[in-house]
């Protein structure tokens, strides 16, 4: 039997999250991709899944809905992003230090810098895990991964 504990699907509610421009839209899709294509996302103490997820802003909270295979919501859970809030703005700083330094800098100097985003990448994911820990289980690369899509969509581009 197929492990269950998946997501096969990611929708954003875009009466809260709003529509990006061409470039956001695209690396909310990258995303939303990543994360699907590859993934540990279980409900403690439920065993229905594979499952899909609806994302949508709640009085500045993210709203995180888990659905059935069928559509039907299992459960709701709304994680505060006050505590993400430096490290995706330090993340930002350091992606667009990427992104400039890949025109001029030396290869070690790109890899500094990258491993720097990848370090906050990691801090983001274990803080990820721990606001959801008893409520819905993710391995490390699936945090890494639903981080990357919750910056996606407070990217300004």
């Amino acid at each position: 039997m197929p492990d269950r504990n998946h997501l096969i699907g990611v929708t954003l509610d875009e009466n809260s999250l709003g529509r990006g421009s061409a470039d956001q839209e695209h690396e909310r899709a990258v995303a939303i991709y990543d994360l699907i294509e590859r993934n540990h996302f279980a409900l403690p103490g439920f065993d229905g899944g594979p499952y899909l997820a609806h994302l949508a802003l709640v009085e500045r909270r993210l709203s995180l809905e888990v659905r059935d295979q069928a559509g039907a919501v299992l459960v709701t859970h709304l994680l505060s992003l006050t505590p993400f809030k430096r490290i995706i703005k330090d993340y930002e700083l350091v992606c667009d230090s990427y992104y400039a330094a890949i025109r001029t800098a030396t290869p070690s100097q790109i890899e500094a810098i990258d491993m720097g985003r990848r370090g906050l990448h990691d801090e983001a994911a274990v803080l990820l895990r721990e606001r959801l820990a008893g409520k819905v289980d993710l391995d490390r690369e699936t945090a890494r991964r639903f981080f990357t899509l919750i910056y996606a969509l407070h990217w300004k581009g």
